[in-house]
């Protein structure tokens, strides 16, 4: 039986690339201690007062269809969040409320690509960008990002792929997996590249609000990019709401509205009782929001003051989020043989910087989503498992 081109192009970009989280999973089922610094699932809870919205909309009856674009209470909230940040008078018609920046990300691809487009994504990224892209029939051409520049696009970098097929530049401010956090300044001039080779932006900012010197700046917040770009987030970092899948896009009320039958076309309508908990939590100011940034930046200095003195690793600091990248090239193992040997021989399970490119093969991310004395073992494992690789290395 014959199948459809787009499965054939997203065959194999799926799951596999989550292949040393899940042998962690499967160790750790059958008794092994094992510590788990993959995944960026927050171990902190919801906040308890959207919780209670929640329930409170269950209770209420909240349980039945909602219109395709999201019910008007969740579209305003979500506008006035960019109301606020961009100064421009930003209309519910400019929102489509998703579940979570994935779907978000999906619809937004379809819309602005297709076969024969050219799709620009800095390098490292995060692993679905590749699946969603080949989905629309684009093609992704890797901008890559230097260490040495913390992982910052160059300007240089980015023209220096720009072809007459570029349509979509996939922008991810705060970085995942990097943490690394455009300025005002460079997203400025990234704009003037978008502009003079006629280019969408889709800005994924699903880590705006962990920023560790304040919200990250937006190329939505740029007058003149706002009919070119296309915003996509969530609460699932910000909020600690991973399975909640609260995401949206945001854009001009043209683009929203060719966007708006594609996400019907896939499900029509979020559960109202999400949406209800999300509109509340959009439109409250909770300590609890800014207490989960401090702790993951608390978490980040832990973890590279337990590491400054550890051999053949370098761990880059972030400016947002919660993981770290760290260079273990001097090892002279690849970071998947690198992240495989801690799994066996110290019970660390981390990410193998391939997973997020290949311009990152000698890298490997660590997840600070643990609590601090888990992480403060995890961290005496891996220095004494570098002191072995190191004793190894120069022998």
């Amino acid at each position: 039986m014959r199948y459809s081109s787009m499965v054939d192009r997203v065959d194999g970009l799926g799951g596999a690339l989550w292949e040393a989280h899940h042998r962690a999973l499967e160790m750790r089922d059958v008794g092994a201690d094992v510590i788990l610094l993959t995944l960026g699932e927050p171990d902190l809870a919801t906040p308890v007062s959207v919780v209670d919205a929640a329930v409170s909309a269950l209770r209420s009856g909240r349980t039945g269809y909602a219109p395709g674009s999201g019910v008007p209470a969740v579209r305003d909230a979500i506008a006035a969040r960019y109301r606020t940040t961009t100064g421009r008078s930003i209309t519910a018609e400019q929102v489509l409320f998703l579940p979570g920046t994935q779907t978000a990300l999906f619809t937004s691809l379809l819309a602005l690509a297709e076969q024969g487009d050219d799709v620009l994504v800095p390098e490292p990224h995060y692993t679905t960008y590749p699946s969603v892209i080949a989905a629309s029939g684009a093609r992704l051409v890797s901008v890559p990002l230097d260490a040495a520049d913390r992982f910052h696009l160059r300007i240089d970098a980015l023209e220096a792929t720009i072809t007459s097929a570029s349509r979509v530049l996939l922008l991810n401010s705060p970085n995942n997996p990097t943490g690394a956090t455009l300025s005002g300044a460079e997203l400025d001039s990234i704009a003037h590249v978008a502009v003079a080779n006629d280019l969408w932006v889709i800005s994924d900012e699903v880590y705006a609000d962990l920023a560790f010197a304040g919200r990250a700046p937006s190329m939505f917040e740029l007058d003149h990019m706002a009919e070119r770009t296309v915003v996509v987030s969530s609460l699932s970092k910000s909020h600690a709401m991973t399975g909640w899948r609260c995401g949206w896009a945001v854009g001009s009320e043209d683009c929203i509205r060719r966007i708006t039958p594609l996400a019907e076309a896939m499900l029509f309508g979020s559960q109202p009782f999400l949406q209800d908990a999300a509109a509340f939590a959009l439109s409250t100011e909770d300590g609890e929001v800014a207490a989960m940034r401090d702790s993951y930046r608390e978490r980040v200095d832990l973890i590279i003051d337990h590491l400054s003195d550890t051999p053949g690793i370098a761990c880059i600091r972030p400016e947002a989020g919660m993981f770290i990248m760290a260079d273990i090239g001097a090892s002279g193992l690849t970071g998947t043989e690198w992240a495989e040997r801690l799994l066996q021989e110290m019970g660390v399970a981390v990410m193998p910087g391939s997973s997020f490119g290949p311009s990152a093969a000698n890298f490997v991310r660590l997840s600070v989503l643990a609590a601090e004395k888990t992480l403060a073992e995890a961290c005496a494992r891996i220095d004494a498992y570098c002191r072995t690789l190191d004793r190894g290395h120069s022998g």
